[in-house]
């Protein structure tokens, strides 16, 4: 289920990233701008890439951080889980082995014959 969600988050972000450029190529296209007002947006954009690449590289590395820290807590619930199923199986086979030696130890005694016995 973690993998869904974190292979979701990457398909999402690429394709934000994918919309972003199209819709900046569809609007440069489609802009009544003359080529010099186009180049001037196209320079501002560009200084601004810099700003933009570090706020988009915050946000992945805080979602990392995120499912990081989800990774552990569903690991740690595992180990739990699974430390706890374990004394439950030895619990569950101590008894069972006691079971079984009181059995044999009451066909062994059933087994004996009496000293009363007469001949």
């Amino acid at each position: 289920m973690t993998e869904n969600r974190s292979g979701g988050s990457g398909v999402f972000i690429g394709g934000l990233l994918v919309g972003a450029v199209v819709g900046v190529v569809s609007g440069l296209l489609a802009a009544p701008r003359s080529g010099r007002e186009t180049r001037q947006f196209l320079k501002k954009s560009a200084d601004a890439l810099p700003e933009l690449a570090e706020d988009l590289s915050t946000s992945v590395q805080l979602q990392a951080d995120r499912l990081s820290e989800t990774a552990l807590r569903n690991w740690d619930k595992t180990l739990n889980r699974l430390q706890d199923a374990i004394a439950a199986g030895l619990e569950a086979s101590q008894r069972e082995r006691q079971v079984l030696e009181q059995q044999e130890t009451r066909s062994v005694v059933e087994a004996r014959p009496s000293g009363r016995e007469s001949a």
